[in-house]
């Protein structure tokens, strides 16, 4: 399928913008983080909740903020644990806030947005164990907030899928807390393989071969590549597992490993559905205010956490 119409005007749009700019590799992490939260911030509308609390959590030396979005209407509610996007290096709470209120909205939860310590100031694995114990702290803190007991579900874009993967086999290998769905929004799940998508999608998508290698380079040793809990695509034993909605984009480098993602555990038992969208790039559901697929992608997301809620209801009536 071709490019989606509003995608090609975006890219146009955004070739006109970046013409002479240097290669991403010129800039340091923080002079391309700033250019990145200016235009994410940007991006997208915020929409009303009826609530947004800012919060601590401690995590191994000091603390990190996460903010909790409650929607309208009356609780106790599901609660969606969000890590946001932007390769470990970029991105924000700040600048995921709107898709953070579009998710409460959608999906009827709570949404706690966790503000993980950023690399190269911080390299793997600090990202990963930040983001287990923003878990461990919704947990022990869920109904203090009008959270639902035994609830919650975690899920990410691009980075923050990783993460959000890698969280449901650290809290499965830790003994908890319990994750009873994730929602892996074109996750990144391996850094060792070539995949044909990212091949075919290398350059002219938003997403290029060449950020995502300036990225991965940022957040990751050569050494700790193979790990289960950088590439959560190598881990051995799926089985377990919390249900599954994995999203991914046609003309996105990042599309095959999504899907063999969602392959992995569909073969290992784990109630898995996935949805390829046609015509996207990577990062379309963040553009929902200039593309339209963005939108549905957000209410196909929220629809799937509210069946992730009312399934394990169902499993805790049996």
């Amino acid at each position: 399928m071709p490019l989606d119409p509003q995608v090609e005007m975006f890219l146009e749009q955004m070739k006109a913008v970046t013409k002479g700019a240097p290669p991403i590799s010129s800039y340091s992490p923080a002079e391309y983080r700033a250019i990145s939260e200016q235009n994410m911030m940007s991006s997208i509308e915020l929409e009303e909740v009826s609530k947004v609390q800012d919060v601590q959590i401690p995590v191994d030396d000091g603390e990190i903020m996460a903010r909790i979005y409650t929607p309208e209407g009356n609780g106790p509610r599901p609660v969606f644990v969000f890590y946001h996007g932007g390769g470990w290096v970029l991105g924000s709470v700040e600048s995921y806030d709107g898709m953070s209120r579009m998710l409460a909205n959608a999906s009827g939860a709570i949404v706690v947005s966790v503000d993980y310590r950023l690399a190269p100031e911080h390299k793997f694995p600090v990202a990963t164990e930040d983001c287990y114990h923003a878990l461990l702290w919704t947990a022990e803190h869920i109904e203090e907030f009008g959270g639902m007991k035994d609830c919650i579900i975690v899920g990410g874009d691009s980075a923050g899928g990783n993460l959000a993967a890698v969280v449901t086999h650290m809290a499965k290998e830790r003994s908890g807390p319990e994750i009873i769905g994730q929602v892996l929004i074109y996750p990144a799940t391996s850094f060792t393989i070539s995949t044909p998508s990212m091949k075919e999608n290398a350059h002219g998508y938003f997403l290029t071969r060449d950020m995502m290698n300036w990225l991965s380079t940022h957040y990751i040793r050569d050494e700790d590549r193979s790990s289960p809990y950088a590439s959560p695509l190598l881990a051995e034993d799926v089985s377990g597992l919390p249900q599954a909605f994995v999203m991914t984009a046609e003309f996105d480098p990042l599309r095959d490993e999504g899907r063999l993602y969602a392959d992995k555990l569909a073969a290992g038992g784990v109630s898995v559905q996935y949805k390829e969208y046609k015509g996207m790039i990577h990062g379309f559901v963040s553009m929902a205010a200039a593309i339209d697929q963005g939108r549905v992608a957000i209410r196909h997301i929220g629809t799937a956490i509210k069946g992730m809620a009312a399934n394990n209801a169902e499993a805790v009536k049996d």
